[in-house]
């Protein structure tokens, strides 16, 4: 099994664990000619009579061989490109990008990634591969 489907099940997991519900693997939606596939939908009802809370999630690995800023170039890239995907095709629903905790401990505290995570509003699930579980919701 590849190390990336193995973070993509990490996060699938932790989600359920923090009560979310899976609604797609993967969310594939199209637009204007372009089909894009997310790596998850969810949902977690908020209460019995109101209508539930929906989000959308990229995962990311951080283990590919190029450096950290050409996969961050790449993450930013998609978050942008399915945020606006979303905005067209299910307004209701959130985008966030789930990172490992070791990357975001390290790449995400440079300045850089940071100050372009807050100028493109990125929402990031930090996830704990090794229990299974979101560290932090960054919204």
């Amino acid at each position: 099994m590849s190390a990336r489907y193995i973070f993509h099940e990490v996060v699938k997991i932790a989600l359920q664990k923090d009560g979310w519900r899976i609604t797609d693997d993967p969310l594939s939606l199209s637009v204007g000619g372009v089909s894009v596939s997310i790596d998850l939908g969810a949902e977690r009802l908020i209460a019995a009579e109101r209508e539930g809370e929906k989000i959308a999630v990229e995962v990311k690995s951080f283990l590919e061989r190029t450096s950290a800023v050409s996969q961050f170039h790449i993450a930013l890239g998609q978050f942008i490109n399915y945020r606006g995907v979303l905005s067209r095709k299910e307004p209701d629903r959130v985008l966030y990008l789930a990172v490992p905790l070791t990357t975001y401990k390290t790449f995400f505290q440079l300045d850089f990634p940071k100050e372009m995570v807050s100028e493109n509003r990125v929402k990031m699930i930090v996830y704990d591969v090794q229990r299974e579980a979101i560290d932090r919701w960054i919204n």
